[in-house]
């Protein structure tokens, strides 16, 4: 039996283990000054950050329409049995309903197995390439998505942002907000719980977020993957990569370059890091216990509300 595994762009997976394990990639679409952009296919994440930088205009994202994964879908057929498909998690995005909306469009839609990661960035970038070591090693459909499925209660994502000025300017902040979170060099934290993003608590400087993504990786056992992912700040993502590396795991920790979906809200200088256990689930409990020992202790600040990664139709 044959499978061959597609993803979303959202997925932030580095070139080497695209071409490694053969996943077929659906950029999602990046709208900048009244123009769109295929992301990775006609801007690149350089680029999107430095114009982020030297613009003033809102950057918003678009899902890619069914039509997109359609013909990618019609295409690999003719070669493989079935496909599995990833995607962002549906809570935040329309992507993994254009990916829906394809499979029926299909005659042959039997064979396209769509799941909702509930995540995104690299938590789902590891799902997929799990499930293509999966199709590599030659287990069937069934086993590799019912793995697939079970390895989301185990994989968990974090994320910081330098500054917030980009959610000031996407609108999920209000001027005022983002002005006193500017004087106060705050650092918001966050996480992702069943398909959608919350805060975790906010650093006072840019060196203590930091510590608290390598606390919080460190705090998990029994890891099988691991990655660092990065917008502007390669040296930073090398750094918490030779931090982490005391952590035994069956292949290196990976970095890669942050995408537009978490990209256009955080701007330069977003990390993220990404994990996922083995056998019993990361479970909430190891959040409270973080909590508990005062890790994520919130100062008096202005209420932060943080970002939809809502992709609209266009």
């Amino acid at each position: 039996m044959s499978i061959k595994v597609v993803t979303d762009s959202t997925a932030d997976l580095p070139e080497e283990l695209i071409r490694e394990y053969g996943i077929e990639v659906v950029p999602a679409y990046v709208l900048l000054n009244g123009k769109t952009y295929r992301d990775g296919i006609d801007i690149s994440q350089d680029e999107l950050y430095r114009r982020m930088v030297d613009m003033q205009e809102t950057v918003t994202t678009s899902q890619p329409p069914p039509a997109d994964f359609a013909e990618v879908y019609r295409s690999l057929l003719k070669e493989v049995d079935h496909i599995i498909s990833i995607q962002v998690t549906g809570r935040l995005s329309g992507i993994y309903a254009s990916a829906l909306s394809a499979k029926n469009m299909l005659e042959e839609g039997s064979r396209v197995h769509v799941v909702d990661s509930q995540l995104t960035s690299m938590g789902m970038g590891m799902l997929t390439v799990l499930a293509a070591q999966m199709a590599r090693a030659g287990n069937t459909i069934e086993k590799i998505v019912n793995e697939i499925k079970a390895a989301i209660n185990n994989t968990h994502i974090w994320a910081t942002f330098d500054t917030l000025k980009y959610l000031h300017r996407g609108g999920r902040i209000g001027k005022a907000k983002a002005l006193v979170g500017s004087m106060l060099n705050i650092k918001p934290l966050l996480t992702m719980r069943d398909g959608e993003i919350f805060p975790i608590g906010v650093a006072r400087t840019r060196n203590r977020a930091i510590d608290r993504l390598i606390e919080l990786a460190n705090s998990i056992t029994n890891i099988q993957d691991m990655a660092i992912v990065h917008s502007t700040s390669p040296d930073e993502a090398q750094s918490m990569k030779y931090r982490l590396g005391n952590i035994s795991l069956p292949r290196p920790i990976s970095i890669s370059k942050l995408g537009p979906a978490l990209g256009v809200h955080g701007g330069p200088g977003t990390l993220v890091v990404a994990v996922r256990k083995k056998a019993e689930e990361i479970s909430q409990r190891t959040i409270s216990e973080l909590a508990e020992k005062r890790l994520f202790t919130l100062p008096s600040l202005p209420e932060i509300k943080l970002p939809k990664l809502r992709f609209v139709s266009q």
